[in-house]
């Protein structure tokens, strides 16, 4: 799922001043960014491709600080551009940045910020978003990283609405990406605000990938929770939880045993992982679910105890509001999906990696406003359809019809 700003036409509405123009494209490179993340959006917007029908872009490749610019495998890469270049630009991304604990230039930020002043569109995409919330671009807006990050974020940027459930979130005139590939789905978003849809599918035909993902990062989630957390008193804590997730318990519960009023908890738990209390428990409870049901014979009921749901209706609602289908039809197709002749794991032991399944785009766009902060830290959920089959390469030819049970922002 991605998340689309329906509430920000100011934004929307800013002009481009001075020599900027909204069909140039300035990526901003560090040095110690992956290769991966900084590549996206040079393909993207940097390679011809009007003879498949997708408007060019004109690519400004920039340097963040003095180079040569070391990257993933001791690779050296030199800019042909500096900062300056900036002040053309209609859209500047950001890809990467090297460190979440270390700052960016100062230059660099200033940059940004002198960009955004002129009405530049902001991408952050994976760790990027780190430098955009280190120039002050995303304060008291709603943003995403790598989920992997996104506790981190919210702790060193408060005033950031930090949601590390979402693929991409869209809020006008600054955007952000969660990690790695999913930089492609914001590059392809953009490419379909600027030029329709049409230009966005032949682009994705072009990239052999999905025009739109379903879902959104929960699938890839893990249930650890920020290193910053392990020196802190509700280490314990969170680590009896984790234990006794088969037990009916609540937040006053383990609010009590930190020794702390539930309100005290509640903001010193955000504050650390940047998830509130309740939906942290909720996700884990949901996770134990998916991997029982991964793993184990236990019936939807047995499940439901297992995980501490008072009672089968609370694990079918939390289920599927977080992964999109019931308990059973996960199951269905989980083992639809598993090498035959693949032998379940004892319900104790370590499950069977879920293989990645490709999904396309909803013929019905679904589009939500979010701007609470992070919510469910250590989630992990596979938004699979029952309907789906294995896909081919045939998922990427155009006028495919779109899976069933999907939901995307337009």
């Amino acid at each position: 799922m991605s998340h689309d700003s329906t509430a920000a036409p100011e934004a929307a509405a800013r002009k481009l001043s001075g020599r900027r123009r909204k069909e140039i494209v300035a990526v901003l490179l560090f040095s110690g960014g992956p290769i991966f993340e900084s590549s996206i959006p040079l393909s993207v917007f940097g390679i011809d491709r009007q003879d498949a029908g997708v408007p060019r872009y004109r690519l400004l490749v920039c340097a963040g600080e003095e180079g040569p610019l070391r990257t993933t495998g001791g690779l050296e890469l030199t800019a042909p551009n500096g900062l300056e270049a900036i002040s053309r630009a209609g859209t500047v991304v950001v890809p990467a940045w090297r460190s979440i604990t270390s700052p960016p230039p100062e230059e660099a930020l200033d940059a940004l910020r002198r960009a955004h002043e002129e009405g530049a569109r902001i991408v952050g995409l994976c760790t990027g978003a780190f430098v955009l919330a280190a120039a002050g671009l995303l304060d008291g807006r709603p943003a995403t990283t790598h989920w992997m990050y996104a506790p981190t974020l919210a702790k060193r940027y408060p005033s950031v609405h930090v949601d590390p459930r979402e693929l991409f979130v869209d809020d006008g005139d600054v955007l952000t990406s969660a990690g790695t590939a999913a930089g492609i789905d914001l590059c392809l978003h953009i490419v379909r605000t600027d030029h329709g849809n049409e230009a966005a599918g032949a682009l994705a035909r072009r990239l052999v990938v999905p025009p739109r993902r379903s879902g959104g990062q929960e699938r890839y989630l893990d249930r650890s929770l920020p290193e910053e957390i392990g020196a802190d008193p509700l280490a314990e804590v969170v680590a009896w939880a984790l234990e006794h997730l088969h037990e009916q318990f609540d937040v006053e519960t383990l609010a009590a045993r930190a020794y702390m009023s539930r309100r005290t908890f509640d903001r010193r738990f955000r504050s650390l992982t940047g998830s509130a209390p309740l939906q942290w428990l909720i996700t884990q409870r949901v996770l134990q679910a998916q991997r029982l049901l991964e793993t184990s014979d236990y019936s939807v009921d047995e499940v439901a105890g297992r995980c501490g749901f008072r009672s089968p209706v609370a694990l079918r609602g939390h289920f599927r509001r977080q992964l999109g289908s019931s308990p059973a039809a996960y199951r269905a197709a989980y083992r639809a999906r598993r090498p035959q002749g693949e032998k379940q794991s004892d319900p104790d032991g370590s499950p069977p990696p879920a293989p990645p399944v490709l999904q396309q785009e909803s013929p019905v766009p679904f589009q939500t406003r979010r701007t609470a902060a992070a919510h469910a830290v250590g989630a992990a959920a596979s938004s699979l359809s029952t309907d789906a089959g294995r896909p081919g390469a045939e998922l990427y030819v155009a006028g495919r019809h779109s899976l069933p049970g999907q939901r995307s922002a337009p």
